[in-house]
């Protein structure tokens, strides 16, 4: 089959790969009809190469048609149509059980003492092959899994792989009080999808980001948009009678813009060998923090951050003083599909609250993937959500 390889830094290929095909017999094989191409992908394209391998198989956003099942998996047959939750979770463990399904413990990664495994991701989420590919093969797929009907189009059930959930777990985490207002950091997919939910919840809300048609799109559907410079925070604090807002979403994680410092010692990194850049990552400060330290700034004393944008380094400093000193609550972490999937699925009908139906800026051929991963990482032609098609 052919499928999207990583091959090194900034380097994406089209490229032939073996079949996949049940090995447990909780697996099963879906044939892949839209994956999409995320945020956090672009972590992989640029700066987490360390802990690739050239030829692994990109991708956690997938849907499709059930091919083969493996003899445990009875709640699935031949033609159902599914979406693939990003995470591989059994359903039954602790974790499972009390819905941090991105802790699960039949499926965490112990060699590197991390959460549960993920598609499509690096060494230190299993290393687990990918949906961006013709075929994929889905471990506890007795789990997994979540049904959706046939007839309307993939792209009004994909984001129930990652996008969806993940945002929705984002604005469940901000704790906005009725009434509250929310700003939103980073308005790439999943911050946009935020803003949609918090609209949806009658909160009121105020996106940040530096790309106009980021901004242009996000005030299109009622967001308060504001550009982000040195200013915004003084900004923000005018907007909100001087004390900030209530709650305040990170949607973007490692590679904020304002870390000069940070920015540095990721190009540094990148000139190690494999081996030593995987040791600097995970002991030394690597991560590109402004919006964090941005969000801990604006935040309403006693307010809430709700942190969704990806981290990978393990010694960036916090301004802890600040956040005790204004009892700020922080939430952060993987989303847990299977959580949220049921509240979700609610809203994809006829009506579309939500927007899902074009809510993507591309559709692709799988085949273009290589490319579409340049426009969005240089955020080119108004790239927002990029689904590809095998």
């Amino acid at each position: 089959m052919k499928a999207l390889t990583w091959q090194g830094k900034r380097s994406v290929e089209f490229t032939d790969v073996p079949d996949p095909r049940i090995l447990e017999p909780t697996d099963a094989v879906i044939k892949v009809t839209t994956t999409g191409i995320c945020g956090s992908d672009l972590h992989l394209y640029e700066v987490m190469g360390p802990f690739l391998d050239p030829g692994d198989i990109l991708g956690h956003e997938a849907m499709g048609i059930v091919e083969e099942t493996g003899p445990e998996v009875t709640n699935l047959k031949p033609g159902d149509r599914v979406v693939v939750p990003f995470q591989i979770a059994c359903g039954t463990c602790f974790m499972c059980s009390r819905d941090l399904q991105t802790q699960c413990e039949t499926t965490q990664v112990r060699e590197h003492g991390m959460g549960a495994a993920l598609f499509g991701y690096t060494k230190l989420y299993g290393q687990v092959p990918g949906g961006q590919a013709e075929y994929l093969r889905v471990p506890q797929a007795q789990y997994g899994p979540i049904k959706v009907p046939h007839g309307p189009p993939d792209e009004r059930f994909v984001y129930l792989s990652d996008v969806l959930p993940t945002a929705w777990q984002a604005v469940e985490y901000a704790a906005i009080p009725a009434g509250g207002t929310l700003v939103v950091l980073g308005l790439g997919p999943i911050g946009d999808m935020a803003c949609r939910i918090a609209l949806h919840r009658r909160y009121r809300v105020i996106g940040v980001d530096l790309v106009p048609e980021r901004l242009a799109r996000a005030e299109e559907y009622g967001v308060e948009v504001l550009r982000y410079d040195g200013k915004v925070a003084d900004r923000i604090k005018d907007r909100t009678e001087g004390r900030g807002p209530d709650s305040v979403i990170d949607a973007v994680g490692m590679e904020a813009h304002g870390s000069p410092v940070a920015k540095v010692s990721q190009q540094l990194a990148g000139y190690l060998p494999d081996a030593l850049q995987r040791k600097v990552m995970q002991t030394v400060g690597v991560d590109r923090p402004a919006a964090l330290y941005l969000a801990v700034d604006i935040v309403r004393r006693g307010g809430t951050i709700s942190l969704i944008g990806v981290y990978g380094g393990m010694a960036d400093p916090l301004p802890m003083l600040t956040i005790f000193d204004k009892q700020i609550q922080l939430r952060m972490g993987q989303a847990n599909v299977h959580r949220w999937s049921d509240q979700i699925l609610e809203l994809l009908g006829d009506e579309d609250p939500l927007r899902v139906d074009g809510f993507a800026t591309h559709h692709l051929p799988l085949s273009d993937g290589p490319a579409a991963y340049d426009m969005f990482q240089q955020k080119r032609d108004g790239a927002v959500k990029v689904l590809l098609t095998p």
